[in-house]
């Protein structure tokens, strides 16, 4: 098991990458740095080599895949993930590490927001998308984390076997900061500086569909994670159309004795049948959910065991 390994996704960072090696290397010298190349075509896997990387590659292209694969094949005590691309300063990593080996915290946020992200970062639309996620998470989920979208984090070993990969992209972060904040793990932000890319390095996030899927995938986590809080809305929205329609229907019958609109009060019957389905379909995933809870905690005793094996 490494004590501290440094994670490193890469697709076209041939610009960057040995820098971003030789800087880790200096910055963290009992690190192991390990180089993901995710079907890279300028070169990127030899540089980061030659520059004293351990290279693995990935096929299945998307950054999300990447790190499912780091996860699985890596065990090291502490891990710091960062991106090829030089926009995280290597001096920033000894903070993250300390939190994880000295506190104990789970997963330790780079919070790029707090200090140089909305004055380096060229792309107006990625400010916004960022403080957009980070406010919708932070108030579906009861959170405080600082930069949701950041790629600059450490890990603990427990948070990293325990963690299921689902996404294959850039949604990546935005699953990792959401499973952190369901299952109670120790989350930390530190502000770190962040500077943006050099000239002749492009970013492969789109900043309209891979804000739609982060967005998407904000939506269906809280549909798994917070089911009574998703379906008891529907089942909110439903009842009060239900009843907003039926108060006409009410108040005619009142009046004269008679029902003149049998199809509207149908429509309502269904409609407040449907929201009290939505009601106990939230009951139900919250219980089941509940218990998955209790079987992650007991599957963190298993990791914590595994952990002290391989040591």
């Amino acid at each position: 098991m490494d004590h501290i390994a440094v994670l490193i996704p890469c697709y076209n960072e041939s610009k960057t990458i040995e820098k971003v090696v030789t800087d880790f290397r200096r910055t963290l010298p009992d690190a192991v740095i390990y180089v993901y190349d995710n079907n890279s075509t300028d070169g990127t896997a030899e540089l980061a080599e030659k520059a004293g990387a351990v290279v693995r590659h990935e096929y299945q292209q998307g950054k999300g895949n990447v790190i499912r694969r780091m996860f699985r094949e890596i065990d090291a005590e502490c891990y710091v993930m960062t991106d090829g691309d030089d926009t995280y300063p290597a001096e920033d990593a000894p903070a993250l590490v300390e939190k994880v080996l000295e506190k104990n915290a789970d997963m330790v946020v780079g919070d790029r927001l707090s200090s140089t992200y909305f004055t380096e970062n060229k792309r107006p639309f990625h400010n916004f998308g960022n403080s957009l996620v980070r406010r919708t998470i932070n108030v579906l989920f009861d959170t405080d984390i600082k930069d949701i979208m950041t790629g600059y984090r450490a890990f603990s070993y427990q948070f990293v076997k325990s963690f299921p990969v689902l996404s294959k992209g850039f949604e990546i972060e935005t699953e990792m900061s959401i499973h952190a904040a369901d299952k109670n793990m120790q989350v930390e932000n530190v502000v770190i500086g962040y500077r943006d890319r050099p000239e002749g390095s492009f970013s492969k996030l789109n900043t309209v569909s891979d804000g739609l899927k982060v967005l998407g995938t904000i939506g269906n986590l809280y549909r798994s994670y917070k089911p009574m809080g998703f379906f008891g809305l529907i089942a909110l929205i439903l009842a009060v159309l239900a009843v907003v329609f039926f108060i006409p229907v009410m108040v005619e019958y009142a009046k004269t004795g008679l029902v003149g609109h049998f199809p509207t009060l149908f429509v309502c019957g269904f409609v407040f049948l449907a929201a009290i389905q939505a009601l106990f379909s939230g009951l139900i995933l919250q219980t089941i959910g509940k218990k998955n809870r209790q079987d992650f905690e007991m599957r963190l005793l298993q990791i914590e065991d595994e952990k002290r094996r391989k040591q």
